[in-house]
């Protein structure tokens, strides 16, 4: 009898699967696809480069147009009569104190603009009163006295001997500073009473 229960225990025993000691068991691999990059979104012209292109596009239409006003023979009669009683006045004014009154007449409207400006300016705001009309109409004259300063010494180089005389430079100078700060005090003088009149009148 225990001969027959040590053969059904040996059996089962065999029959049993035998646990495995010391295996390791590895994971099945996943595999992983890499992530779709985002497609870039086309960049959009910079406001420089806009800028950039319509100034080009500007350029060459002007070009195209000055090419074809070049080439019209009305356009070429019309600039002719504006030159043509500036030449004529150029031959009058030909004498040789020209260039020192002409170089005069620009210091003076330098001196008296840049003085109106800088110093003029200042005196009216204390006054509490400030026109930029008149900030702009001193500016252009500054502008134009000194382009017209320039080609003044220019044509003189050119056309006489006022350059080369430090006599003549020096006196011309000293001349329009004098003048230009004669017409400065009564530019002043106009500004201030514009400023108190406009103290005067009632406010609305």
């Amino acid at each position: 009898m225990y001969v027959f229960r040590l053969c059904a225990l040996l059996s089962a025993a065999l029959l049993l699967p035998l646990p495995s000691f010391g295996q390791e068991t590895t994971p099945p691999e996943v595999v992983t696809e890499p992530a779709a990059e985002p497609t870039p979104a086309p960049a959009s012209p910079s406001l420089q480069d806009q800028l950039g292109d319509a100034i080009e596009s500007g350029g060459a239409k002007v070009k195209d147009l000055s090419t074809d006003v070049d080439a019209d023979p009305r356009a070429r009669e019309i600039s002719a009569g504006i030159l043509s009683p500036i030449y004529k006045l150029a031959e009058q004014l030909g004498f040789p104190a020209f260039h020192w009154i002409a170089f005069m007449l620009m210091v003076t409207g330098v001196v008296s603009f840049a003085l109106q400006l800088v110093i003029g300016k200042l005196i009216v705001l204390t006054r509490l009163h400030l026109s930029f009309t008149e900030i702009l109409g001193d500016a252009l004259g500054l502008v134009i006295s000194l382009i017209g300063l320039v080609l003044t010494t220019q044509a003189a180089a050119e056309n006489s001997t006022f350059p080369q005389s430090p006599f003549a430079v020096l006196s011309s100078t000293l001349a329009g500073a004098v003048l230009g700060f004669i017409f400065y005090l009564w530019g002043q003088s106009q500004e201030l009473k514009a400023a108190r009149a406009a103290r005067l009148l009632p406010r609305s």
